[in-house]
């Protein structure tokens, strides 16, 4: 059963103080994820505007989950869609740039993760 989780940011930022490991600094490819005090994720130092926690077995759960972000724009001008996905000890992330076109071929990244500090 999949559990979705949508939470207010204090709340997302004591579980992500108290659960750290789900996303404490991760190095993905060419992007580095960091949890932010204020519950929101960076990616290269760039706040999402979008994100969305589903617990993949149980609820608070942070070995197993699925982490949904936006960056739109960033700062190259351009709109990414984020997929970190934790379970089974092993991390990786998937990346679209999302296009204005529906027309446009999709560019997607799927990268392992690994923990940094």
């Amino acid at each position: 059963m999949k559990h979705n989780l949508v939470v207010k940011i204090p709340t997302i930022a004591l579980l992500l103080l108290f659960c750290g490991s789900a996303l404490a600094a991760s190095k993905c490819g060419k992007y580095r994820l960091d949890a932010g005090n204020d519950g929101w994720t960076r990616v290269n130092n760039e706040k999402v505007t979008s994100q969305k926690i589903s617990f993949l077995k149980g609820k608070d759960d942070w070995d197993n989950v699925k982490i949904d972000m936006g960056l739109m724009p960033a700062r190259d001008g351009n709109m990414y869609g984020f997929e970190f996905i934790k379970r089974n000890g092993k991390a990786f992330l998937n990346v679209q740039l999302l296009q204005n076109s529906m027309d446009a071929p999709r560019i997607i990244g799927t990268f392992d993760c690994k923990k940094v500090k």
